[in-house]
């Protein structure tokens, strides 16, 4: 039996890598737009009458909940139910795929309709699959040892006179300087790992990585630590997760569609912060 904090830890080391790309490296693409109608019986399906989505296996939290894709619990299954409704598909008319993570963005065929397994939108992938508009900006988190000062920040000035590690070249690194602005320069680090080092050896207060990271160094780098809370980028272009088609899928206006009034409504919002928030451990800091 496998316990749910590991669980967490092996899902988010799967994801950590891609959504802590360099800021050099991340962009979002322009996807094709809705067809005339998106009328459900008017969508190209690989199974006729049935929305596939893939995701891989075991799918963890807090993007699912109990490994079970098909519950509508956790922030992407919440996601995708959302978008198969509007799309207007129930439930029962929701199929889905289990999909490697890698083999979703790989070039060629695929056996979904659309995957989402926290995959970031970049050129390079762009290049042999559509993605949708993005239906979560990836956040910065800070994290820290329980029962130290920089553990307790409630907000984003408590955090001025901490020693914060972060990884050179990385978005995160671009979120200290312009977000929290530390009185100090922050400690630069080659590799994550030498950031994550440091705040073991308690040679820096906090460190910032995203937040699908954050998950990850908690669960499974740095024992007695906590996410203090979570911020977003100051300016930029923005890293996404974005929904995954095979090139040239005539689905992909019709989903952009949908998260576009997901998006206006406050539905994709509220689905945010149930699932990826203060409940998940990683309040906003502003």
């Amino acid at each position: 039996m496998i316990r749910p904090s590991m669980l967490l830890a092996l899902g988010a080391l799967a994801v950590a890598a891609v959504a802590c790309a360099p800021a050099s490296e991340t962009a979002v693409q322009a996807a094709p737009s809705a067809p005339a109608t998106c009328a459900k019986d008017q969508l190209t399906l690989k199974t006729p009458g049935k929305l596939t989505i893939g995701t891989d296996k075991p799918a963890y939290e807090p993007w699912f909940k109990d490994d079970d894709p098909a519950n509508g619990k956790g922030f992407e299954s919440a996601v995708a139910h959302a978008v198969a409704k509007q799309l207007g598909f129930e439930s029962g008319e929701v199929a889905w795929a289990t999909v490697k993570f890698d083999t979703a963005f790989a070039p060629g065929a695929k056996q979904f309709d659309f995957d989402l397994n926290q995959v970031s939108v970049t050129p390079d992938r762009a290049k042999v699959v559509d993605f949708s508009k993005g239906y979560y900006t990836v956040k910065q988190a800070v994290v820290a040892l329980d029962g130290s000062k920089a553990a307790s920040a409630t907000d984003l000035a408590a955090l001025k006179d901490a020693k914060i590690g972060v990884q050179v070249g990385t978005t995160s690194l671009q979120a200290v300087k312009d977000v929290i602005k530390p009185a100090a320069e922050p400690n630069v680090y080659n590799e994550q790992i030498d950031a994550v080092n440091a705040l073991k050896n308690k040679q820096v207060d906090a460190v910032v990585v995203d937040l699908p990271t954050a998950f990850y160094v908690t669960a499974a780098q740095v024992e007695n630590s906590k996410i203090v809370g979570q911020f977003g980028a100051a300016s930029g272009t923005p890293e996404v997760f974005g929904a995954v088609f095979e090139k040239g899928s005539p689905l992909v206006g019709c989903v952009n569609e949908a998260i576009d009034k997901l998006t206006s409504s406050g539905e994709l919002a509220k689905i945010e912060t149930e699932w990826l928030g203060s409940a998940a451990g990683a309040p906003e800091l502003k």
